[in-house]
């Protein structure tokens, strides 16, 4: 069954009690925060108690015993339960609430959840949400009930203030509303700095102002869940989307929203992790006004002009996150990933991804969990995090790192040069919120306590082992710095970075990036890495093997050098023996870019004038391969007996003159032939010389002694006739030494002087 119900209506707390009566039921939640707070307020309105009858499990966390019927959980549980028992014998019903959100637990919650139900006669299964567009859900649980419950929200005055401050706001809807303000923004450094210009500004006047976010331990997240502890005092909660859904802050009758909240985006081409702030939904921005007419009529601020238009709905986390997690997740029940009957299916490429992350983790071979990857599923930690501990045998320094990372406490600045930013914060441990270090003693346990561990387990680790155990766990996340001590890396995918200075990592040339934050500057592409760990080089095992090919221009050679990869990244480079066929090729196509000279260039012309029609690129080539250089590569080498002889015939590249020297005949672009020849040796020659099956005259440059041409010609007879004795008259007294005859027809041609020295 689908069940819509408004806000306000109930539904979390009114219809999984209701439907214990036939056995137990797990109430899936999207957020650890409302597992706790829904698992109190149910004990508290029905007369239960947390640990009997109703009881909540979050991840590392749990409270529930052998008589509870009802378990509030986050929906990753759920995924864990039917790993272990794919039937999910211990439940008559799993409810999913504020399935809206869609996040990737409760696309693949719900898509196990079918799975069971079609193997099961006795399974119920509810998907609840206040926003949803049920057809999708309902068609794909074959075509299921749908059960639309209204609400009894009281009226709203819902205002719009762009460009005002929080304070602003909260100021105003202070004077406008008699109880408790509950204000959204995007994420914790955001609700810091709202909090500290409420204080600053006096803005809530004597209001107490409380946080609420995911970061914060369950004591200060109860404490802004809980009701004032004075009716006279009021308050005001600043919340990130945390407060949006199914938990419900008392007292609440003015919302102050900024219409932002951040979302979880993985870049597989450049193996980025981000966290982006974006603008709502129209359906996240009624959840929150909602929460303003709850219990009495509401006022709502919203900090957007009311012309902008919102996206109606949000987007699948399925569809913008790393799936390493999922997927592992779906293999570990037994399933294909690529053949899994998914709620929203993910792009092929994001499987993939996933499949080539989870096979450098060693977790999976092929689509199969190795052991490494059953050690690693067994922990409740995302595939890298669980990979580290793995590969530091479950140390407790490794369960201290995964339990900041995995909790995203934000590391102490650098105070020195360190080999290990991870390393140094673990080394900092006392100084580590209280939550944190509970989360590391649970991961401990848990590793611990797995079928293979070993005991005593070891507290503490070689700083070399420590690194190792990091490059285990984000073997593709390599960055190499571009020069020594540079800030500037480049990453295994390609992309470049920046160290950031609140790393101490500030020596050697590779490194592990663990926390990379895509650039937010508009003319920067550069990431920053914020995290790092150092590698030595000889851990990095090569990925692959090229060879790659560089043409020196100035020389005109080929030179080969095989260069070891590790992904995007050059780990050894050393010259090789250039393949013949790759030598040719690039040789063939710098002759290409370069164009035809010299002799190479009379060839083709003398071809085109002979008629033979050639490839040029296909002669350039067969050329090439004899060549080791581009100035060997000799076009004339590449003809065929029958061409050569061709063209021989119908395009010589000499001529026989009268004085029986040979000239070199010059064949131009425009079809035409010419020579250079001197004066006195065509002496006798009527007949301008023809060339080719067409008989096309020579174009004659005649030339006087100095080599200046004097005349050209295509009628030498006419010469002869009609401008020899003109050119005679000029030339005999400046170069007396040469025969000028009064009769050009019958003097003998000859190339050299009539008169000697004596």
């Amino acid at each position: 069954m689908v069940v819509c119900a408004q806000p306000g209506a109930g539904k979390t707390t009114r219809v999984p009690p209701a439907l214990i009566g036939d056995g137990p039921l797990i109430l899936l939640q999207p957020r650890r925060v409302a597992a706790r707070a829904i698992a109190q307020r149910i004990a508290g309105e029905r007369g239960w108690r947390i640990g009997e009858e109703i009881g909540w499990q979050i991840r590392l966390e749990r409270r529930f015993g052998p008589r509870t019927r009802l378990l509030v959980a986050t929906e990753g549980v759920l995924t864990a339960r039917l790993q272990q028992d794919p039937l999910l014998s211990a439940f008559r019903t799993v409810v999913l609430d504020e399935f809206h959100e869609r996040s990737i637990h409760a696309d693949l919650a719900i898509a196990l959840a079918k799975q069971a139900w079609l193997a099961r006669d006795d399974l119920r299964i509810v998907v609840m949400s206040a926003t949803l567009d049920s057809g999708p859900v309902a068609a794909f649980l074959n075509g299921c009930p749908v059960v639309d419950v209204p609400g009894r929200l009281h009226p709203l005055d819902v205002g719009y203030a762009p460009g005002a401050t929080v304070a602003d706001a909260v100021g105003d809807v202070m004077q406008a509303s008699r109880g408790d303000v509950l204000c959204f923004l995007p994420g914790a450094f955001e609700i810091r700095r709202a909090i500290d210009d409420l204080h600053a500004r006096g803005a809530a006047g004597d209001a107490e102002i409380l946080p609420l976010h995911g970061s914060l331990n369950s004591d200060e997240q109860d404490a802004a869940l809980r009701p004032g502890a004075s009716t006279s005092r009021r308050r005001v909660i600043v919340a990130t989307n945390i407060a949006e859904t199914s938990v419900t802050v008392p007292g609440v009758t003015a919302v102050v929203d900024s219409g932002l909240h951040k979302v979880a985006r993985y870049d597989a081409d450049r193996g980025i992790d981000s966290l982006d702030v974006e603008r709502i939904t129209t359906d996240a921005a009624d959840q929150r006004a909602g929460r303003a007419g709850r219990t009495a009529p509401g006022i709502v601020r919203r900090l957007w002009d009311a012309r902008d238009r919102l996206r109606p709905h949000r987007e699948p986390e399925i569809l913008r996150i790393d799936l390493s997690s999922t997927v592992l997740d779906v293999i570990a029940w037994g399933g294909d990933p690529r053949r899994f009957e998914w709620f929203d299916r993910p792009s092929e490429d994001a499987i993939d991804a996933a499949m080539t992350l989870l096979s450098r983790l060693d977790a999976i071979h092929g689509d199969k969990l190795t052991e490494t990857g059953r050690a690693m599923q067994r922990l409740p930690l995302h595939p890298r995090l669980a990979r580290m501990l793995v590969a530091a045998d479950g140390a407790r320094q490794m369960a201290q790192a995964c339990a900041l990372l995995s909790e995203r406490h934000l590391l102490p600045a650098r105070t020195a040069s360190t080999a290990s930013d991870l390393l140094s914060a673990v080394d900092q441990w006392s100084s580590v919120p209280p939550h944190v270090q509970r989360v590391a003693r649970e991961i401990e346990a848990i590793a611990s306590s797995s079928p293979k561990s070993r005991a005593p387990r070891p507290e503490l680790i070689s700083e070399t082992n420590f690194r190792r155990a990091v490059l285990a766990g984000y073997p593709d996340r390599i960055a190499q710095r571009r020069e020594p001590q540079s800030p500037k890396v480049r990453l295994a995918s390609g992309a470049g970075a920046v160290i950031a200075p609140q790393s101490g990592v500030t020596g050697g040339e590779f490194m592990v990036a663990l926390d990379v934050q895509a650039s937010t500057r508009p003319n920067d592409a550069d990431a920053r890495v914020r995290l790092a760990s150092l590698v030595d080089r000889e851990w990095l095992l090569p990925t692959g093997v090229d060879v790659v090919y560089r043409f020196d221009e100035t020389r005109g050679l080929v030179k080969a050098v095989e260069i070891e990869r590790y992904d995007a990244l050059t780990l050894a480079e050393r010259p090789v023996d250039a393949d013949p066929e790759a030598r040719a090729t690039i040789l063939a196509d710098a002759w290409v870019k370069r164009g035809p000279r010299g002799d190479d260039a009379q060839l083709l012309r003398r071809l085109r004038f002979a008629g033979i029609s050639i490839d040029v690129a296909e002669m350039v080539r067969r050329s090439a391969l004899a060549a080791r250089s581009l100035a060997d590569v000799d076009l004339a080498s590449a003809l065929t007996f029958e061409e050569r002889a061709r063209v021989e015939r119908n395009a010589p590249e000499t001529i026989l003159v009268p004085s029986g020297r040979t000239t070199r005949l010059e064949y131009d672009e425009d079809g035409t032939v010419s020579a250079s020849v001197k004066l006195q040796e065509l002496f006798g020659l009527a007949d301008t010389p023809t060339i080719g099956p067409r008989k096309e005259p020579v174009r004659l440059a005649l030339l006087a002694p100095n080599g200046r041409p004097v005349q050209t010609t295509r009628d030498l007879r006419s010469f002869w006739n009609t401008t020899y004795a003109e050119v005679r008259k000029e030339l005999r007294g400046r170069y007396p030494r040469h025969p000028w005859p009064d009769d050009p027809w019958s003097a003998t041609p000859t190339a050299r002087t009539t008169k000697r020295k004596t």
